[in-house]
């Protein structure tokens, strides 16, 4: 699985926008061979949006969103509307209705105009069965308080720009909406729009230029195009902890499941690579049941779809690493307990060792139950590390959150797991999930008192 050339989706441009009359083909092939392969060209009014539309029928690569901006809120009446939705119906490549929202910034229409604008064309979109892009400038409430009353989780869509604070994002994600990042991220002074980035799943997280406006830092200024959408990527990826390639991967998934543009590449669904790791899906079973586990949502992990047809043989799953040694690690992880399958993970942990590669074994520690022995010592020498799940400070809550097919006695297995994890492999952590309700320093003081290894909080809703 060696690297590629990463793509990315610009999930919110003006194309149609005056800026690009004269080099408008330029801009297009500069995006392609950037790497863009999808963009989407946004309308603002009735004009721009049989524009952005007609730019889509003329460019593969094109989708299109048609809607009528806040600022232009006194042009939506009922003819609008329908044009607006013949637009919509006899199109396949719109995908959205957008730009609609409100603007409480610069009032360029009266706000009862907006409010009654937004409410029509979420009630269109519905209509439609199409998603929504939602232009908010300091109108975070009104904006959330619309979305809800007129039942725009039905449709989804997303925050275009976002500009909200942290307790905004979480209330847009409980909707089901998507928040898209432009280059702002960039912007030395903006350190509390990246903290909404780095605390949000990057499951709900998109990229956008706006171009033209809202260049990249380096360019501020000038006139943005989707060529530049790679500087928000790079972005996003520090203060993720993440690589671009990760970012690029997550992004488009998110962008394929809110607009349908794209695809769905599946291909690492055995071996799949986050940041410079590999990890090894070789079972979608497991011994517990936790409820925090998001594969009862969906089965993609940052970008990657893990769910399996079968549990692969030792064969397919070298066939599907490739060359070990182009890796940091190798992980067994996956969507499921890789211990449950002791002897794939010997036969296939024995040949990385061979070949000098690290190992770690990410695993709910309840091994040693599941076979009816210590199987501890059958990974000494090869497992180079163990992550293992404890998430709570006793029984009861370990089993109300995990729910262990082996009862509360698994919660004492786990830590009877890690003690003897210590004596065969060479680094062991105490994992625990921060979900509401959980005791994190009473874990802490378990893990670094009574247990003894290395202690790690991982976040909640973040999978990878």
């Amino acid at each position: 699985m060696p690297r590629t050339f990463s793509t990315f989706i610009d999930t919110h441009a003006h194309l149609d926008h005056h800026q690009y009359d004269e080099d408008r083909q330029q801009t297009i092939q500069r995006a392609l061979e950037s790497g863009i392969s999808h963009m989407i060209t946004i309308g603002c009014d009735l004009a721009s949006s049989r524009a952005s539309v007609e730019l889509a029928r003329q460019h593969l690569a094109i989708f299109a969103a048609v809607g009528i901006h806040p600022h232009d809120a006194v042009e939506l009446d009922d003819k609008a509307l329908e044009v607006l939705e013949d637009l919509a119906r006899e199109n396949s490549k719109v995908v959205a209705i957008g730009e609609i929202g409100l603007d409480f910034y610069r009032d360029r229409s009266p706000r009862d105009i907006q409010i009654h604008a937004f409410r029509q064309q979420i009630r269109l979109a519905r209509k439609v069965g199409l998603p929504v892009i939602v232009h908010d400038r300091d109108a975070h409430q009104e904006v959330l308080e619309i979305l809800r009353q007129e039942k725009a989780a039905e449709t989804g869509g997303v925050l275009h720009c976002f500009s909200g604070d942290l307790i905004m994002a979480q209330a847009c994600i409980e909707l089901g909406f998507y928040l898209s990042f432009p280059a702002t991220i960039t912007y030395p002074k903006n350190d509390a729009l990246r903290e909404v980035v780095k605390s949000i799943p990057t499951e709900r997280l998109l990229m956008e230029t706006d171009c033209p406006y809202l260049a990249p830092q380096p360019l501020r200024g000038k006139r943005n195009e989707p060529a530049l959408l790679r500087h928000t990527a790079e972005q996003i990826a520090h203060i993720k902890g993440l690589s671009v390639e990760d970012v690029a991967r997550i992004t488009n998934l998110n962008a394929y499941r809110l607009f349908g543009i794209g695809h769905v590449d599946q291909s690492a669904k055995i071996a799949y690579r986050i940041r410079n790791s590999l990890y090894l899906n070789i079972t979608n079973r497991c011994s517990n049941v936790c409820v925090f586990c998001a594969k009862f949502r969906d089965f993609a992990v940052k970008g990657h779809e893990l769910k399996l047809d079968r549990e692969p043989t030792v064969d397919e799953i070298k066939q599907a690493i490739g060359n070990p040694g182009e890796y940091a690690e190798v992980v067994f992880c996956g969507y499921g307990e890789s211990l449950l399958r002791l002897d794939v993970i010997r036969e296939i942990g024995l040949w990385l060792h061979r070949q000098g590669i690290p190992v770690r074994i990410n695993t709910d520690g309840q091994a040693n139950l599941v076979h009816g022995r210590n199987i501890l010592p059958e990974l000494a020498g090869f497992v180079d590390a163990i992550s293992v799940s404890l998430n709570a400070a006793d029984a009861t809550t370990y089993q109300k959150i995990c729910q262990s097919c082996f009862g509360e006695a698994g919660y004492e297995a786990v830590k009877d797991f890690i003690r003897e994890a210590k004596k065969h492999i060479p680094s062991v952590t105490a994992s625990v999930v921060a979900m509401p309700g959980i005791d994190i320093e009473a874990c802490r003081r378990i893990v670094e008192q009574e247990l003894q290894v290395n202690f790690r909080v991982r976040p909640y809703n973040e999978v990878g």
